[in-house]
């Protein structure tokens, strides 16, 4: 695993539910935060902190201690398996619970500002739709994430899906997994994974409108 290289921190922390092998927790990380993270399975290549427990379970926990206060934003990758597209091709949607409701409902009890990502098909507002062609990233992997702020910020180039952009498939995982910047990940962790970018360009668009907001 890379040590986190050098950034300017910020003095703030985010809460990083269902948090995988920590693909988004990377990009928070550069964007200057400190990050802890909960999932409900092992995650022995997470690079922050992290806690072993049901995502549902814990955020509730901390609501109802006060501890949720210590986070500037909580950001939260509920399973997509119940939404995507892939899943609906091979007939299995609805042996998956929907967990995304019941956390955007505990997400907004929480009072914290918070953002929600998901594939494009989940029931999402899209405030920001990323494509890894927007940063120059060698892969094709659209990511919609809603925001308590509901957008806004810095303006991306249009997706550009160019000849040679990477597209997921299971014999080039490697490939795919390193192209995003999920270097640390085994191919298993990095399917599920989204590029640190998106989140270290959400992190700046939330400071940037924090900063804007007490000017």
């Amino acid at each position: 695993m890379p040590s986190p290289p050098a950034r300017t921190p910020n003095g703030l922390t985010v809460l990083d539910l269902c948090c995988g092998a920590g693909g988004l927790a990377w990009g928070y990380y550069l964007a200057g935060f400190e990050v802890v993270g909960v999932d409900i399975d092992p995650q022995p290549h997470y690079p922050f902190e992290f806690h072993q427990a049901d995502a549902l379970e814990y955020l509730d926990r901390i609501i109802t201690t006060g501890e949720v206060e210590r986070y500037a934003l909580v950001h939260a990758s509920w399973p997509c398996q119940a939404f995507a597209n892939v899943t609906q091709w091979r007939g299995s949607q609805a042996d998956h619970e929907d967990l995304l409701t019941p956390g955007r409902k505990l997400m907004d009890k929480s009072g914290r500002p918070r953002v929600i990502e998901n594939v494009p098909e989940a029931p999402l507002r899209p405030d920001y739709l990323l494509c890894g062609s927007q940063f120059g990233i060698n892969v094709r992997r659209h990511r919609s994430f809603e925001t308590s702020w509901g957008g806004g910020g810095e303006l991306l180039p249009p997706c550009w899906h160019h000849k040679g952009l990477l597209p997921f498939m299971h014999k080039g995982e490697r490939a795919y997994a390193d192209a995003m910047g999920c270097t640390w990940m085994n191919k298993t962790e990095a399917r599920q994974a989204v590029p640190p970018a998106y989140s270290q360009w959400i992190g700046e668009q939330f400071l940037a409108l924090q900063l804007d907001a007490a000017a």
